[in-house]
């Protein structure tokens, strides 16, 4: 039985403090560059990260952004997240509690991008499509998704995942998830067969 996203969030929380010390993947870098180069905001754009971890993705974002927005289930990660802000002196940037299908955005937040790095991956197909619309009705120009996806079927000897607790989609899935959100295509980089980066816009 996967975890249930509580679980997930005392998981990582428990894995806070040492977390951005273990992700040094190939696929994992790769896909964080690619997310953060698609991403592509302006001075004038406000970005909202979700699932942002320790905020690998969000504080690249601030050097061209005006305002990113980092949301996650995990209040360690949180944490680490908004103690580097601190010591960084970044002050575009915010940090809380959020989910994909309950993001926290106030009302008059208007979000023109928003971005996703190896973090959907922990909802069912049918969970993905309920994040996927509500990130839809959040009105972004531009989603970008880097994740754990299957390009083709996965071999099960060497899984890029862990069965016990993830859950990734195919590409396939995750394409016809956006596109019937109402999203459009633009790009779609392979990363590793099992890993890669989606570009949608509307």
């Amino acid at each position: 039985m996967k975890k249930t996203l509580d679980e997930h969030a005392e998981r990582f929380s428990e894995a806070a403090s040492t977390y951005d010390d273990e992700q040094d993947s190939a696929a994992y870098c790769m896909c964080v560059r690619d997310v953060v180069t698609h991403a592509a905001p302006t001075s004038r754009d406000t970005v909202l990260d979700l699932g942002t971890g320790t905020g690998a993705i969000a504080f690249e974002l601030t050097s061209t952004a005006d305002r990113v927005i980092g949301r996650d289930i995990s209040t360690g990660m949180l944490e680490q997240a908004q103690t580097k802000a601190n010591v960084e002196h970044v002050e575009n940037i915010s940090f809380a509690e959020g989910r994909f299908r309950e993001p926290n955005i106030d009302s008059d937040t208007d979000i023109d991008i928003i971005t996703s790095n190896f973090a959907m991956h922990h909802l069912s197909d049918d969970e993905k499509r309920d994040a996927i619309a509500v990130i839809s009705a959040l009105e972004p120009r531009r989603f970008v998704l880097g994740d754990v996806m299957f390009f083709g079927s996965p071999n099960p000897e060497e899984p890029f995942y862990d069965p016990s607790v993830d859950d990734p989609a195919t590409v396939g899935t995750l394409v016809d998830a956006l596109t019937d959100a109402g999203f459009a295509i633009t790009d779609v980089e392979f990363v590793h067969e099992q890993a890669g980066v989606l570009v949608a816009e509307q």
